[in-house]
């Protein structure tokens, strides 16, 4: 399947369990996340409606503490298609992933802050009950999906918005189609993440 991009991928703010849809240009929904609260281990199941009837993919933490985790991409039946791992202490002062291929110990592309001062902003003013709301017009950081060798391939960008955190992504260069589905996969994990994080 072939995406329309820009695609965006939006955060429902004052939903009491996080939400994400990821839609393309013309309004089309591809992914759709409902997080469940509280659990031990990380689960994030994707589906393909908000109904929350169509699965597609599953993306499951390998261990309770999530500083250095990998978090295995399946589809619905646990098929591995891939991996994204925080680099913990590289991601201390900026944000740093790496995206596997199926279950192969090395990487094949990362995903970097292109500039973490803006981050650092966002988060403090995220931290401030009345000023939250606002952040979202102040800073947006980005976020560079590259290959090993240094070529960008994918971009994720904060949006000015009030009441939802809204990113927008482009894509830079063709792509195979799985590796694409994994790259969209591994940001919305990684913004899942990053949220938390401040």
């Amino acid at each position: 399947m072939e995406y329309s991009y820009p695609l965006e991928m939006v955060f429902k703010v004052i939903a009491l369990a996080p939400q994400v849809s990821v839609t393309d240009t013309n309004g089309n929904l591809i992914f759709y996340v409902k997080q469940k609260l509280f659990k031990i281990k990380e689960e994030v199941l994707v589906f393909a409606d908000k109904d929350q009837t169509q699965l597609l993919y599953k993306i499951n933490a390998d261990r309770i503490i999530d500083f250095s985790a990998r978090y295995q991409i399946t589809d619905a039946i646990g098929n591995p298609l891939g991996a994204v791992k925080r680099q913990g202490m590289k991601s201390l002062w900026k944000a740093h992933y790496d995206i596997y291929q199926g279950n192969e110990p090395e990487p094949f592309l990362t995903i970097q802050e292109e500039n973490v001062w803006i981050r650092v902003a966002d988060g403090c003013i995220n931290q401030i009950p009345i000023l939250n709301l606002f952040a979202g017009y102040f800073f947006h950081p980005d976020y560079l999906v590259s290959t090993l060798n240094g070529k960008n391939v994918m971009r994720l960008q904060k949006m000015p918005s009030i009441f939802e955190g809204t990113f927008r992504i482009e894509k830079l260069v063709d792509m195979d189609e799985f590796d694409e589905k994994k790259i969209l996969l591994s940001l919305m994990m990684m913004t899942l993440l990053e949220r938390t994080r401040g």
